[in-house]
This record gives structure tokens, C-alpha cells and sequence, in this order.
């Protein structure tokens, strides 16, 4: 307990500063998300849940334990002829009827109550003062002797009882849990998370010194008496020290300690479940809230898998393992996370900072992780419940969530410069440059989707020249791009933007665009074209997205086109595709330099049923949602005529964004519709691609 009490300790100070930096409620799940990516963000909450969700199992179990104990202890008492042991079923039923009374409590009160918080540990304070005024009573000689053997199964049992004993201590990654609901965050949270792991070391550490020297009779050992008793040791034990009154002052603290751990775990693990509903990686429905903003739905969801797993799982003691090897793996990563947000932040560091940075999480990460790893190897089964959790939830993740999380994660991203930041992401945007003309609306839509302060913009004027070419015997060649380049930067500078610079030599432009985009590692290009029917950019552009693995945006800007005055943004939705992420970013970046006026349409074929209008109203108003663009305006037009119905609302916009992608390897990106819209409007027109 004490070697588990400085991995806790050193884990609560990594957690406590990422809690400080993001005060939200999530955990792990939160911190995951805001510094790596939403699908890892997943895979955490998913299995943090599923911890907490077995502790919660034990501690229903245990509750039921020692309320029936009790109630045998006063049956036997009226009845001294009588015998009673509650069965496996009764108790069983027992933690299922206290795990709905607990899910009603925290379905119309949010959090546990004090008094039995204050209630256990005043009666632990009790236990502990009679047993420390008994060990004062005996010779110190008589102590020795019942700590002997001391350390008998050696450093192999001591690692083994510190795996099966950590989920003890487990509690102060609950408050970061909880973190959205806390007054004073960044001052309150890493205050109780360091509290209640001194609060819960100053009470197990004696009192296991306690149990173990006068807690037991005669030349007894505490191995020895624990045997065949293992549920009421610590009972029986202060029986012997303190009488009767020991003995029922630790069966009511029983009873009070874990039925407000399971109202804890059972709390935090619903919170963790709202928190990923609202990013869309678990059902929609469990991030609902109540009036007093309890999330309701996710509070019985999680009381209904509790009561699943206390019928499904036979061994429960291997699940308690899992849970304990789950949170360790957490743990690690917590203190990986602290490491990369404190490299990742800038000038903006956590409130709360960890002394003795980095050697705190790195001792704390590599204790987290070789205790896990004993303990798969020792309680195989406990590895394998918590491989198989973790496969059902990347299997419902893929089939399920994924498409609407990476939506609404792309949306949040783009609106959160800093998110990239902290993702340790440089956003590079590629702007190659033939017309000076259209550069400046180029840079305003590239400069959209850089982060500022964080990601790049970069010109790239190619010289395209034959095999074999002197600079010096055609010197105009430099001069022209050098002449294309300022302009393209006059342009930009007069809209206060300030890009980056590339000339580069090649016999062919398409191919060396290419080239730097896979070389500087771009996120994005940005391309301008003015026709594509007939001209052969629409082949070139082809060729050129099959090569590259950036993200694409087309601009086709008649007139010099700054970002603001991309106010009014018509979307035709034609039904879900590949290009959603890209769109969502883009959204979302023109949304953050302003407020803009997005409009998302769908045709339907002529004669479309009301029934049908409805349905796809309400896609639209998800897709809307799911870009953070609650506000939008839907459009559901019927029509025999989509091009032509699209091209009439783009009139009436000052740009249309719209999606293409390929069919298959060997189709085209630009299907006849996209040609036909660009012949049709005469208006600013952005096609988005994602490439490869």
C-alpha cells in the first residue's frame, strides 16, 4: 500500500496538472482527446469506462456483503439457535438493488453526500485511535512477533498483492472525472486530488498495522487468520482489540465506504459517458441532461451494464485484476500526456505544475507501466477482459461512431487554433502560384485554414524549362516568377497576410507540386483555376489529387476575393462522403475569423414525398450540428434540374462549397455535375478533395 501510495501520488500530480489545464469533465478521455486525437480519445473513455464500471462492481458486491452480514450478525442474535449465510445469488441481488438505488439518487442529485464521507472516515478515525492505544499496551516484542514472517512471498508477492491492491487507491482520477462541475478548477482539483490520497494513506497505513499486530490473538499471524476469512478480517480483527464495538463500528464503516464508492464510480463513469456522447463517440441519447444538468440517460445506462456485468462475469476477482490493470495503463498515459502538454504549451503553461518535471511523470509513467504488465502476466484473464472490452469498443467505434466523432472533432479543431498546437501538429498550406491575379483570394482561403501563430502558408511559383537550361542565357524565366511572387505577396500583404516564399526548378509543374507538398509534409493545398471544361486542368488536377495526401481545395475567384467577405456560404449536401472531415474543417475555419451565413442544401428528385423532406431536413440539421453550426439555415429543394437548382442559390451567395471524390481508383474527382455547375455559375466556387 505504501509503494502503490507513491505511484498514486506521483500519478495524482501528473493528472492534476492536466485537470488544470483543461477543467472539463472526461478524465483521461479529456485529456486524450485535446492532445492526441479523438479516435485514441475513444479507445481511453471507452475502456476507463469499463473500469470504473467494475469497480463499481466490486464495491455494489461489497456493499451488498456487508449489509447481509449484518442483517445475519442480528438474525443469529434473535435466533441463537439459528444459522444463516446469504448465498452468491441473494448477495448478487443485493449489489443490483443498491446499484439501482444509487442510480436513482444520482438521477435527481448530482454528486454523493457529505455526511457519509465525513460519517467513514470519523468512524475509521475511531478504529484507528482504539487500535494505536492497544499497540502502546502490548511490549514491543509482542508487535515484532506478529509481523514474522515479514515480507515472506518476497518481491514477486509484494508486486503481485501491489496490482490486485492499486484499485484500492483508485478515486483521485474520479475528481478530474468530474472536473466540469468543480467551483475553482484549476485550484480546487489538484487540491483533492492530492488530499484524498494523503486522506486515504494516513488511514489504510496504520490500520493495516493495526489489523496485522493486535488484531490478531496468541502467536496467530495475520495470513493465518485471514484465511477463510478474507471479507471480515479487518472486523474480526477489531473485534479483538476494541470488542464488540470494533467490530460493528467496522461493519457500518464497511458498509458506509463502499456504497459511497460505488456512488462515486458510478457518478464519474456516467460523466465520462456524457462527455464522449457529446462528441459523438457514444450514442447521442447518454449525453442528454436533466434540468439540474444530470445526465440522466448516462447515469442508467451505466447502472444497467453494472447490473449486466454482475450476472455475465463470473470471476469477479479477475475483473476487479482488469480494472486494476486498466487504470494503471491510464495512468501511464496521463503521465505521457503531462510530458506533451507541458513541451506542447507554449506560453501558456498548465496552472497547476508538477514538481520535479519531468522526472515525476517519467518515474510515475515507467512504475504504471511495468505493474500493468506484471499484472497481465500473472491474472492472464484480467489482460484478456480488457483486451476483449477494448476490441467490442474499436469494432463499435469504426461501424458506429467514427464518421460523426472525426466530423465534429475536425469542426472543433478548426475553430480551436490551439488544438493543433497541442496536438503537436504543424499545419502547412501549399498555394501554388501561375496567376498573381487570383493569389490574394487564394492566400485569405489558405490563411483560413492555417492556424494562426502555429501553422504556415507557403507560395510555390514552379519554372517549368527544358532539359539542359542556362539561367544566365534566359534570365527573364527568374525574373517573370520573381515578378509573379511579389505581386502575389502585394496582394496578400494589403489584406495583412504574410506567407512564405518557395521557388523551385522542374520540366513539369504538376509533378513537382506534388513533390513539395509530400516533402513539407502539408496538410492542405490550396489551388486556383478559372475553367475546367476542355482545358485540361481538370485531367492535371486529377492526376495531381491521386498523388498527393493533403487535403485539396479548388478556387475558382473571378474577382479578388478576401476571406471576409466570404459571408453568405452555400453547401449542397448531396448525402454523407469521404470529404465530410475536410468540410467541417474548412467550416469551421472560415466560421473562426468570422461569422458567416452557411446555408446547407439538398436536391430531391421532383415529386419527392413530404415524408422524405423531413427525413432529409433532419440529416441536414445532424450535419449542421455536427460542424458546430447549430444556426445554419436547411434547404430542401425537389427539382428535375439539381445543377440547375444549385446554380440559382449560388447566385444568391457569395461562394459555394462543394464536395468531390472519386468513385473508384480509375474514375474521375470531377463528376459532370461539378463540371456542369462551373459552366453554369460565374460565382466564387471552392471544390474540396481529400487526396490519395
Amino acid at each position: 500500500f505504501a509503494f502503490n501510495g507513491v505511484i498514486a501520488v506521483l500519478t495524482a500530480l501528473s493528472m492534476a496538472e492536466l485537470a488544470s489545464r483543461f477543467p472539463e469533465s472526461g478524465g483521461s478521455y479529456t485529456f486524450a482527446k485535446r492532445i492526441l486525437s479523438v479516435d485514441t480519445a475513444f479507445n481511453v473513455g471507452w475502456i476507463v469506462w469499463f473500469a470504473s464500471i467494475v469497480a463499481a462492481v466490486l464495491y455494489a458486491i461489497g456493499t451488498a456483503h456487508f449489509v447481509l452480514a449484518i442483517a445475519a450478525d442480528i438474525y443469529v442474535a434473535s435466533n441463537p439457535d439459528a444459522t444463516w449465510e446469504p448465498g452468491k445469488l441473494l448477495t448478487t441481488g443485493g449489489a443490483i438493488f443498491t446499484t439501482i438505488v444509487v442510480a436513482l439518487v444520482l438521477s435527481v442529485k448530482s454528486g454523493s453526500g457529505n455526511l457519509i464521507n465525513f460519517g467513514k472516515v470519523l468512524f475509521f478515525g475511531l478504529l484507528i485511535a482504539g487500535g494505536l492505544a492497544a499497540v502502546f499496551k502490548r511490549p514491543s516484542s509482542e508487535i515484532t512477533q506478529t509481523l514474522d514472517p515479514f515480507f515472506a512471498e518476497g518481491w514477486l508477492g509484494l508486486i503481485q498483492a501491489m496490482g490486485y491492491t492499486f484499485i484500492a487507491l483508485q478515486g483521485f482520477d474520479l475528481i478530474a472525472a468530474v472536473g466540469g462541475e468543480v467551483k475553482e478548477p484549476a485550484r480546487n482539483i489538484p487540491r483533492a486530488m492530492i488530499l484524498s490520497l494523503i486522506i486515504a494513506l494516513a488511514i489504510y497505513l496504520p490500520l493495516l498495522f493495526i489489523v496485522s499486530t493486535v488484531g490478531v490473538t496468541g502467536d496467530e499471524t495475520i495470513s493465518a487468520a485471514a484465511k477463510g476469512n478474507e471479507e471480515t478480517i479487518v472486523a474480526i480483527a477489531a473485534e479483538n482489540f476494541l470488542g464488540s464495538f470494533g467490530y460493528w463500528l467496522v461493519m457500518v464503516a464497511g458498509v458506509l465506504s463502499m456504497f459511497s464508492a460505488l456512488q462515486a464510480n458510478v457518478f464519474a463513469a456516467s460523466r465520462i459517458a456524457a462527455t464522449m456522447s457529446k462528441d459523438r463517440t457514444l450514442p447521442v441519447f447518454m449525453g442528454k441532461v436533466s434540468k439540474r444538468g444530470i445526465p440522466v440517460n448516462a447515469v442508467m445506462a451505466t447502472a444497467v451494464i453494472i447490473g449486466l456485468t454482475l450476472l455475465v462475469i463470473p470471476d469477479v476477482a479477475a475483473a476487479g485484476a482488469a480494472a486494476s490493470l486498466i487504470f494503471l495503463v491510464t495512468f501511464a498515459l496521463s503521465h505521457l500526456l503531462a510530458i506533451l502538454l507541458r513541451k506542447r504549451s507554449g506560453n501558456k503553461p498548465p496552472p497547476f505544475r508538477s514538481p520535479l518535471f519531468p522526472l515525476v511523470p517519467a518515474v510515475g509513467g515507467l512504475a504504471c507501466v511495468s505493474l500493468a504488465i506484471f499484472q497481465g502476466v500473472v491474472v492472464p484473464l484480467a489482460g484478456l477482459i480488457a483486451l476483449v472490452w477494448l476490441g467490442m469498443g474499436a469494432l463499435l467505434f469504426l461501424f458506429l461512431f467514427a464518421r460523426r466523432a472525426r466530423v465534429l472533432d475536425a469542426a472543433y479543431a478548426a475553430r480551436t487554433p490551439e488544438s493543433a498546437q497541442l496536438r503537436g501538429q504543424r499545419p502547412f498550406v501549399l498555394v501554388p502560384i501561375a496567376n498573381p491575379d487570383n493569389a490574394g483570394s487564394l492566400v485569405a482561403v489558405a490563411n483560413s485554414l492555417s492556424p494562426p501563430g502555429i501553422g504556415k502558408v507557403l507560395l510555390l511559383s514552379v519554372i517549368t524549362v527544358p532539359e539542359g537550361w542556362d539561367a544566365e542565357a534566359e534570365p527573364e524565366r527568374l525574373s517573370s516568377v520573381q515578378s509573379v511572387l511579389a505581386r502575389a505577396l502585394t496582394a496578400s500583404s494589403k489584406m495583412g497576410l504574410y506567407p512564405e516564399t518557395l521557388i523551385t526548378v522542374a520540366d513539369e509543374p504538376w509533378p513537382e507540386i506534388a513533390r513539395v507538398a509530400e516533402d513539407h509534409n502539408c496538410c492542405s493545398m490550396v489551388l486556383g483555376f478559372n475553367v475546367l471544361e476542355g482545358s485540361g486542368v481538370a485531367q492535371q488536377l486529377d492526376d495531381l489529387v491521386s498523388e498527393v495526401t493533403c487535403d485539396i481545395v479548388l478556387l475558382r475567384a473571378p474577382e479578388r476575393l478576401h476571406g471576409k467577405r466570404l459571408q453568405k456560404i452555400l453547401v449542397p449536401v448531396a448525402g454523407r462522403g469521404a470529404h465530410d472531415e475536410l468540410l467541417a474543417r474548412l467550416l469551421g475555419s472560415l466560421d473562426r475569423t468570422a461569422d458567416r451565413d452557411v446555408t446547407f442544401l439538398r436536391v430531391l428528385p421532383e415529386g419527392a414525398s413530404e415524408e422524405k423532406r423531413r427525413n432529409v431536413q433532419n440529416e441536414l440539421s445532424i450535419t449542421a450540428r455536427d460542424n458546430h453550426l447549430p444556426d445554419a439555415r436547411i434547404e430542401v429543394v425537389c427539382s428535375s434540374d439539381p445543377v440547375g437548382a444549385v446554380a440559382n442559390l449560388a447566385g444568391e451567395h457569395d461562394v459555394t462549397v462543394l464536395g468531390v471524390q472519386r468513385g473508384g481508383k480509375n474514375k474521375k474527382i470531377f463528376s459532370n455535375f461539378s463540371l456542369k455547375l462551373a459552366e453554369q455559375t460565374d460565382g466564387p466556387l471552392i471544390f474540396i478533395s481529400r487526396g490519395g
